[in-house]
Order: structure tokens, then sequence, then C-alpha cells
């Protein structure tokens, strides 16, 4: 493996939560590999910890053991403003209100290197400017926030994350709310992204079908293990077959999607 394209690596990582009764154990082992220029979708049925995998690898969340490391620094002896210039986040969170316009919020993604009073400088409008032109959202930039379709919202998150310029952008479920159009839109997007601009870009999704169309690899959460490989050795190796408990749901190998019966 190509050392130098390797952004963030886990070593024996095992995540879940301590509380007073203990620790509770979600997934352990955990020895992934994100790599510069590549779409990772992150996929496993509801509740089996993707979320806390997500937090853990961005270092919201400690890690049970293991380690997470970013550039060959761990996760969590990143200082905020430092971690920022090198991760960015795009959550499923509602917006609060405001009245930004599609440019203002793309802007935010300059935050990590604005000085205190938050101005912008030259770069920072030419990064933006960047950004709204890769995610095709230029024609917005003068429109409220709230004025906008969910799947052009989806892209202004995509363009302030890129303003961001992190070497890793990592996303939670960003086609939730999508109609199958703008998800298909929003995953050739990401890909066309991590290619063109060598980021790489780990999302999770529930859409394992265009997961396995369009991601250079997979990360499949199941309840006995997590696994990393490219969509054909999965199918092969029958790890896809094992994603949901369910006799009336399985993966048909020749057809490459899953079939219910």
């Amino acid at each position: 493996m190509n050392m130098a394209a390797k952004i963030l690596h886990t070593e024996h990582l095992s995540i879940g939560y301590t509380a007073k009764k203990g620790k509770t154990v979600i997934a352990s082992g955990l020895n992934l590999n994100l790599q510069e220029g590549k779409l990772v979708t992150l996929i496993g049925a509801n509740g089996i910890g993707k979320s806390t995998l997500l937090r853990t690898v961005t270092g919201i969340q400690k890690p049970l053991e293991g380690n997470v490391y970013l550039n060959g620094k761990k996760v969590t002896d990143y200082h905020l403003p430092e971690l920022a210039q090198n991760l960015s986040i795009v959550l499923t969170e509602k917006l609060p209100p405001s009245n930004l316009t599609v440019f203002e919020l793309v802007a935010l993604g300059r935050q990590p290197y604005t000085n205190w009073m938050g101005s912008l400088a030259e770069n920072d409008i030419v990064k933006i400017q960047e950004a709204m032109s890769l995610t095709q959202i230029t024609h917005l930039a003068e429109k409220k926030h709230y004025e906008i379709s969910d799947g052009q919202l989806q892209k202004v998150l995509v363009a302030r994350a890129l303003a961001q310029d992190t070497p890793l952008i990592i996303l939670d479920e960003p086609t939730t709310h999508l109609d199958l159009v703008h998800k298909v839109t929003l995953f050739k997007l990401l890909k066309r992204l991590s290619h063109e601009t060598k980021k790489c870009i780990l999302f999770s999704t529930h859409d394992v079908d265009l997961a396995i169309q369009l991601s250079d690899e997979m990360i499949v959460m199941t309840s006995e293990k997590v696994i990393q490989n490219q969509p054909c050795n999965l199918i092969s190796d029958g790890t896809l077959n094992e994603l949901f408990k369910d006799d009336s749901i399985h993966f048909d190998p020749e057809k490459g999607k899953f079939i219910i019966h």
C-alpha cells in the first residue's frame, strides 16, 4: 500500500461507550485505511454503530481502545483549529434559522483560516468560488439557504466542506432526505470530487445498491465484523449477504443487488 496516499488509518480500534456499568463495545480490532482520491462508503443495518464509528474517527468520541491517525498524528492529539484544517464533517442536522445566503454558508468553511474577525482574504474568496464551481452551485450564490431545495442544500454543504480545504471529508448519511435522482446526482458528484481533488471522501449511507455501483471501497459493518474492501470483493466473498439478518432479503451476486422474497 502506498503510505504517502494514506490520509487516515486506525490501529486495533475499539469503538463503543463507557458508562457506570462498564463498557459497551460495538466493534473492535478495526484496522481501516482511507487513502487520497477515493470515495469510501460506510454501510450497515440501522443501529449497528455507523455514527459511533464516524464520531470516533473524527475525534468527537474517544476510542475504547486503539488509535485513529490522521496524517500520521493521533486525532485525539489535534487542537481543534488544526483538526479543522485536516478534516471536515458534514452532518445531517437541520441548519439553525438564519438569513445566510448560499455564498455566506459556503464561506463558513473558511473559518479555520480567517483571522479573529472572520474577514475573508483574497485566497479565501478564491477557495469559496472554486468550491462552488466544483459543486455547480455558483448560480445560487445570492439565494438564501431556505430558498433552495434539499438536493441543492446538500451540494451547498459539500461545497462548504470543500472550501474548508481538508484532505478528508466525512459525511453522515447525506442522501437521507433526497429522492432517487438527487441521490444519484450527489453520489456521482462525490465520486467526481474525490477523483478530481484527490481528497478522500467517506460517507455513511443506506443506499447500498448505489454504494456498490459507485464506491471505490466500502466499509461494511455487521454485528460480527467490520470489513473494508472493494465492492466486487465484498460481493464475491459473501460479506454483503450478511448485511441484513432477515430471511426475506438476500444479496444476488449475479445481479449485484438485494432481492426481496
